[in-house]
C-alpha cells in the first residue's frame, strides 16, 4: 500500500468521527477531496475499509485493522520527531569535549554539571589533552571546540576567556623560596619534584617546558591527583606545580606554600577555542553559551 502520513491522519479522523464530512473538517480537507482520497485508499487496499450509512460511516474489519496500525505508525512518527528535535536542540547525542588538565579538574565539573543535568539523554566524552594538542585537534577537524590555556598560540581560532587560573609553584613551608613573592621556572629546575602521573596533560606540558630549557625534571614520585601532589609537597618530598585554584583548595590541609610563577606561560587564562561558530553542533553551541561564550562572534580571534 502506498499510504502517506496525510492519508493515515484522514482515515483516523473519519474513523474517530464516524463521518466523512466531520473527518474532512478535522483533516482540513474539502469534502470532495477527502472522499476521493478515501476511495483511493480503499482501491489501494483492495478491500472495503468503510461501510457507508445514511448518517455516517463505520469501520469494516479491514478498516479496524488499518486504524489500529495507523495509530501505531503516527505514534512512532511523533516519537521520531521528538527524538530528532532533541538532537537538533542539543539535548541528545554524544558531545566530545577536549580540555586541558586544569579545565577538566577545576573548571568544568561545576560548570558542566547543571547544564548536563538538564539534558538526561545527552552523553559527554571528555578528552584530556595539553592545550597545544587541543588546538591541533581543532585545526585538523578532529575536535569541534576545546578549553585551552591562552598562553598557547591558537592562530586562526576564536578564543573566549572563561576563567582565570594561573599556575603556582608549590613549596614545603620551610623551603628557602617559601618567602618569595614570585619565582621563575628556571629558579626551580634544579629542585626535586613531585609530579603528576605520566600521561597527565599538564605534567606533559611542564616537562616539555623543562626540555626547552635544556633540563630534565628530577621527579621523585608521581601522583595521580592534585590532592596527592599537595600532600607530598606539604611533607617536604619535593616541589610541584599546580593551578591556583588547586593550591587554594589544599593549602590549609597540607601546609603547602604557593608562590606565583612569573613566566608568561604560567599567567594563564582558560579559554574556549573553536574555529567557526556556524559549524559547531547544537550541543556544542549550547554548552559554549552556558559557559558565557559570545554567540555573536564577540570572542577574540587569534590571528
Amino acid at each position: 500500500m502506498r499510504l502517506d502520513i496525510a492519508d493515515l491522519r484522514l482515515f483516523l479522523a473519519v474513523a474517530d468521527a464516524g463521518s466523512i464530512t466531520a473527518g474532512a473538517v478535522e483533516a482540513n480537507l474539502a469534502l470532495g477531496s477527502a472522499s476521493e482520497r478515501l476511495r483511493a485508499i480503499e482501491t489501494d487496499a483492495g478491500t472495503a475499509l468503510l461501510t457507508r450509512h445514511p448518517r455516517g460511516v463505520s469501520l469494516t474489519e479491514a478498516g479496524a485493522a488499518l486504524a489500529h496500525h495507523a495509530r501505531l505508525i503516527l505514534q512512532q512518527q511523533a516519537q521520531l520527531r521528538g527524538e530528532l528535535q532533541a538532537f537538533a536542540h542539543g539535548a541528545r547525542g554524544t558531545l566530545h569535549l577536549y580540555a586541558n588538565t586544569a579545565a577538566l579538574t577545576n573548571y568544568l565539573p561545576a560548570r558542566l554539571a547543571p547544564w548536563l543535568a538538564e539534558r538526561p539523554r545527552l552523553r559527554v566524552e571528555l578528552h584530556e589533552r595539553t592545550s597545544t594538542e587541543v588546538v591541533r585537534a581543532i585545526r585538523a577537524g578532529q575536535a569541534e571546540a576545546g578549553i585551552i590555556s591562552d598562553a598557547v598560540p591558537a592562530d586562526g581560532l576564536r578564543r573566549h576567556v572563561v576563567a582565570e587560573d594561573p599556575l603556582m609553584m608549590l613549596l614545603p613551608a620551610g623551603h628557602r623560596f617559601a618567602a618569595r613573592r614570585s619565582l621563575d621556572f628556571s629558579d626551580v629546575l634544579g629542585e626535586t619534584f613531585v609530579a603528576l602521573a605520566d600521561g597527565n596533560a599538564l605534567q606533559t606540558y611542564i616537562e616539555e617546558l623543562a626540555a626547552e630549557a635544556g633540563r630534565t625534571l628530577d621527579v621523585r614520585i608521581r601522583m595521580k591527583t592534585f590532592e596527592g601532589l599537595c600532600t607530598m609537597v606539604g611533607h617536604g618530598i619535593g616541589v610541584g606545580i599546580a593551578p591556583r585554584t588547586i593550591a587554594r583548595q589544599h593549602r590549609r590541609a597540607t601546609g603547602i606554600v604557593a608562590v606565583a610563577l612569573g613566566n608568561a606561560w604560567a599567567q594563564r587564562r582558560l579559554c574556549a577555542a573553536f574555529a567557526d561558530w556556524k559549524t559547531l553542533s547544537p550541543p556544542m553551541r549550547s554548552l559554549l553559551l552556558h559557559l558565557d561564550v559570545d554567540a555573536g562572534m564577540g570572542a577574540e580571534k587569534n590571528v
